[in-house]
């Protein structure tokens, strides 16, 4: 590839950046230092869920609803990639770190061997990455999640698509914070022109490429490239969601169960109730015994 191809690489559709949005919940302004390919799909991390909804059962009270926040759905998706140990987590960290200073040492050098272009290209980059980070970390702010219940514990099983279970316990009101309302908010008008007029930049810039040194162009393109690869080692390293103060993460070890009436079966015995089960549609109830049961 020609090195004056090297600012489309910036533009390629990837999902990596939006991916880590949606995993630590918001964006810091440290970020606006992590420069990978794009960076224009980041205000499309509530979308990452596919479309997916999962079917809920809440084992207490037994409730069945959907998960509605589309960050938790994302999340569960990466929980089968998740072998993160102390090491590895500390690596991931200092490969963090090693990315953000990457990017500086970068600027320090098209700055000192006075490449103008190199220089704009750098700091528009650093632009753009700014104006999501910004949106995102407004569009992010908690919102409302029902009336509180203090005290009160929850224990949910949420069902995926090709036969895999979830289940969550916590406090009822951190359940909440992560399985309803909206995660991000619709953007406002002016936050959507703001975003539209910073992928019409990330354009600019590609262009404006062209313009920079030889040696600039392949320091901007190992930029971009490792640090999309740093960011894809968070993803598939990430053990914690946070989202809204809360944190979601793994505890204990996988199950696996040959059947899935198993499954409800031992559920149902450890909570004492099966109501949640009959309407999941995990058991079937005779018709003489679901005489005068309630309907939702």
């Amino acid at each position: 590839m020609p090195l004056s191809a090297t600012g489309l690489i910036a533009l390629a559709d990837l999902s990596t950046l939006s991916q880590r949005t949606a995993l630590t919940g918001t964006s810091t302004l440290l970020d606006c230092l992590v420069l990978a390919p794009g960076i224009h799909r980041q205000q499309t991390a509530s979308a990452l869920n596919g479309g997916e909804y999962p079917a809920v059962a809440a084992m207490t009270s037994g409730y069945v609803f959907r998960v509605e926040n589309p960050a938790t759905s994302v999340f569960r998706r990466f929980v089968s990639a998740l072998i993160c140990t102390e090491n590895t987590k500390l690596s991931t960290y200092l490969a963090y770190v090693a990315t953000v200073s990457a990017t500086l040492a970068t600027l320090a050098f098209v700055v000192l061997s006075e490449d103008h272009w190199g220089v704009l290209v750098m700091s528009l980059l650093i632009l753009c990455r700014f104006v999501n980070t910004t949106i995102i970390r407004r569009r992010s702010a908690p919102g409302w999640f029902g009336v509180p219940e203090a005290g009160v514990d929850g224990d949910l099983l949420v069902l995926l698509s090709q036969d895999r279970w979830v289940r969550i316990r916590g406090a009822v009101d951190d359940l909440k914070a992560v399985t309803s309302g909206q995660w991000l908010r619709d953007p406002t008008t002016r936050e959507s022109y703001a975003t539209a007029s910073a992928t019409l930049l990330l354009y600019a810039t590609a262009v404006l490429t062209s313009n920079v040194s030889d040696i600039g162009k392949i320091l901007v393109l190992g930029l971009l490239v490792g640090s999309v690869g740093v960011m894809a080692l968070f993803n598939t390293r990430t053990e914690v969601l946070q989202m809204h103060g809360r944190l979601l993460k793994v505890d204990g070890e996988r199950r696996v169960y040959k059947r899935r009436l198993e499954m409800a079966e031992e559920l149902i015995k450890e909570v004492g109730r099966e109501d949640w089960a009959i309407r999941l549609g995990m058991i079937n109830r005779p018709a003489k015994e679901s005489e005068g049961m309630p309907t939702m």
